[in-house]
């Protein structure tokens, strides 16, 4: 009888990214209005009962997303209600993928005793991308590094890839794990897929950044 294969475990987010998307709904419910100095080590880190640092961590997302902006030798205010409606709006579709793509990663561990539920499930992933594509930038494209690629072994901070391509790198499947909002001392090597949002332009960009030659 062949072994039984156990399911892995469900990617559970980082604190701080969850505390970001609460603290956007907040202000899109006017909880938090805009141009209120927001405190994040003694209100935020209060609220949600967390360290400061991981407070910190969650405004520094809403900063780079133009949510929040820092005026120096002031503090912290909230400068968006618009950017944080669209960061939750495209937060949850990015979850929606998210998930699903866990779900066949789950699959496949057992695919002898559940191809059937493997094949509907990468139905409902082609479905839901479909859908999410016409509604929503927010929705993660896909490149493979292969041998060809350049910069790998480099990490994510060292390429600036945001500040070049425009894009954000929400995923990197591996071999062996698929790492959810990788750290900027993530390495990407050969066989990395990356998983990243943006526009059409960064699509471009993120191409030609790894394959220059490909790019007319």
């Amino acid at each position: 009888m062949a072994e039984e294969l156990k399911p892995t475990k469900r990617v559970t987010l980082p604190r701080y990214q969850q505390i970001a998307v609460d603290i956007a709904e907040r202000i899109v419910e006017n909880r938090y209005k805009v141009g209120q100095k927001i405190h994040a080590r003694s209100t935020l880190a209060s609220n949600f009962n967390v360290s400061p640092e991981t407070a910190r961590k969650a405004i520094n997302v809403l900063v780079d997303l133009e949510i929040m902006e820092v005026q120096q030798g002031s503090g912290t205010y909230v400068a968006s209600r618009e950017n944080a409606q669209l960061f939750v709006e495209k937060y949850k579709n990015v979850q929606s993928i998210q998930e699903i793509r866990q779900d066949l990663l789950d699959s496949v561990q057992r695919q002898r005793q559940e191809l059937n539920s493997f094949s509907e499930l990468l139905n409902v992933l082609v479905n839901q991308t479909k859908k999410v594509h016409d509604i929503s930038t927010f929705v993660p494209f896909e490149l493979k590094l292969t041998a060809e690629a350049q910069h790998l072994e480099e990490s994510v901070a060292d390429l600036n890839i945001w500040q070049i391509t425009g894009a954000t790198i929400v995923g990197i499947q591996t071999d062996v794990e698929l790492l959810l909002s990788p750290g900027p001392y993530a390495k990407l090597s050969v066989g990395n897929t990356i998983y990243f949002v943006g526009s059409e332009l960064s699509v471009q960009r993120m191409t030609q950044l790894f394959y220059p030659n490909e790019i007319n």
